[in-house]
């Protein structure tokens, strides 16, 4: 059923793109130097984009850069030789929002492709038809858009534009990702690419007389987290997408975690190709990081559910990640969290969903034999009782 449907990661580092294709995306997307919406940690330099073409190619995958601000008249000036230099390095597309940004890049650099990113907040028809009007191959439809606008489209758009959504990660209180309250708050531009996150803090209630008296807006017991939206999830409902005319589902994070990017992607390759149920992707979903799952604005207007209170939660903790094999059948472990000798960790691996592990012996760095791992970021040598492959991860169960 998803053959022709392409499994879209995010890459904020070179490892985070590693992780992402050894677990089975199709493409991935990362920022460049400039006008990429996300901090300057999850921005490739020219040397390390190059590098990662180079990589994503030899595997036949695509790459994608974000080219996704709204351009000021100094930036404008700079989009076409920017546009120039991604072309030279091979990059497959870069993703946009603004439309003079579109347009210096058709008139510039017109061979290369472009997509129109979901900060577009494209909704309709009438819009998508601009868009390729335009030059853009594939338009990345706002997220406020429901399964029933969506199947709208079809038969309604050139057969030749592309149609991409996001399936799953971090949902914005904010209208497809328009926010000012970090700027309001300490001067950091969502849309900028430096949002501080303050929807997802907590918040007390102060009456203007009495300065000292601090309220808890409480919307759960326990939680205050009243701006935090859930976390997205459409694993359950690919079908339907697919049916509907979406060639790409996009995950986000690339400002997550390595551990959580492999997690997602697997979880959705493996039940893309029908090598796991359902059952088993949704359980692979809750060992990552997230605020309670939802499924957006998909089946009607996205509202308050009871179960979100907006606290971060995971059933694994991620221990490290293999390296490769030594020549007396241990592993090269690079630690992340603690483990030691009779543990038992599941692994992380394309090659299988949940398998366990037991830890049968570690060795430091000099040989000397350890009980436990300590060090966070050290170079071990584990032995256990399953074969394990470079790039696969071990995680321990909370």
């Amino acid at each position: 059923m998803y053959m022709n449907t392409e499994l879209l990661a995010p890459a904020g580092s070179p490892e985070g793109l590693r992780a992402a294709l050894y677990f089975g995306a199709d493409a991935v997307y990362c920022g460049g130097p400039m006008l990429q919406l996300r901090a300057g940690a999850a921005a490739f330099s020219f040397e390390e984009l190059a590098a990662a073409v180079e990589y994503t190619h030899s595997l036949g995958k695509k790459l994608y850069v974000t080219v996704n601000c709204f351009a000021t008249n100094e930036e404008i000036t700079l989009v076409g030789e920017y546009g120039k230099r991604l072309l030279e390095t091979g990059v497959d597309a870069v993703i946009v929002s603004d439309l003079g940004v579109l347009a210096e890049l058709r008139e510039k650099c017109p061979e290369l492709e472009v997509h129109i990113s979901t900060q577009a907040n494209t909704q309709n028809y009438k819009a998508i038809e601009m868009w390729h009007s335009l030059g853009a191959k594939r338009v990345v439809l706002g997220r406020e858009m429901t399964m029933e606008q969506i199947e709208g489209l079809k038969g309604k758009i050139p057969s030749d534009c592309e149609l991409e959504v996001f399936v799953h990660g971090a949902m914005c209180m904010a209208y497809s990702g328009r926010c000012l309250l970090s700027s309001f708050m300490n001067n950091r531009s969502g849309n900028r690419g430096q949002c501080s996150q303050p929807c997802r803090w907590s918040y007390y209630l102060v009456e203007e007389k009495r300065r000292n008296m601090f309220i808890p807006v409480i919307e759960e017991a326990g939680a205050t987290a009243v701006l935090s939206s859930t976390d997205l999830k459409s694993i359950s409902f690919l079908d339907r997408l697919s049916a509907a005319g979406i060639s790409s589902f996009k995950i986000e994070g690339r400002m997550k975690s390595p551990y959580y990017v492999a997690t997602v992607v697997n979880a959705y390759r493996q039940y893309m190709d029908g090598k796991a149920s359902l059952d088993e992707c949704d359980r692979e979903l809750d060992c990552a990081s997230h605020r309670p799952y939802a499924s957006g604005f998909y089946f009607g207007e996205a509202k308050a559910s009871p179960e979100n209170d907006g606290l971060y939660r995971q059933s694994c903790s991620f221990i490290g990640i293999v390296l490769g094999e030594t020549p007396d059948g241990g592993y090269t472990v690079e630690m992340r969290n603690r483990f030691k000798k009779g543990d038992v960790l599941e692994i992380l691996s394309p090659h299988s969903m949940g398998e366990k592990l037991t830890v049968l012996g570690i060795t430091g760095e000099n040989g000397e034999s350890k009980d436990e791992a300590v060090l966070v970021q050290e170079k071990v040598t584990m032995y256990g009782d399953k074969r394990l492959f470079m790039g696969d991860m071990l995680r321990k169960r909370i």
